[in-house]
């Protein structure tokens, strides 16, 4: 990894279809459990939400809390990490609206 380029570096690490809509969707909410993601991002199927989400909790983007109960709750946030994305985000949707229809 040590010769690739920073763009290549972050695409590899929040690139792909859903990544991106989590963080966007965990940003607008601050917390959201497992269910309530699944629902925020239409067509995404429950094992891809899950891998996605553990990839980005193993990258640090994401805090992943786990309560002992009956049946489980599992609640996700961002990191400082994953909120530091928000202005490239904001970025990104500024110039869809001024360059995509």
């Amino acid at each position: 990894m040590d010769d690739k380029c920073s763009v290549q570096k972050v695409l590899e690490k929040v690139g792909g279809k859903w990544k991106l809509l989590i963080i966007f969707n965990l940003k607008q909410n601050k917390l959201l459990r497992f269910g309530e993601l699944r629902r925020a991002i239409p067509g995404i199927s429950e094992k891809v939400l899950a891998a996605q989400l553990r990839e980005l909790e193993s990258d640090e983007f994401i805090n992943r809390k786990a309560y002992p109960q009956i049946p489980p709750k599992v609640e996700y946030s961002l990191t400082e990490k994953g909120l530091s994305l928000y202005p490239v985000l904001d970025s990104l949707a500024l110039w869809a609206q001024d360059n995509l229809s």
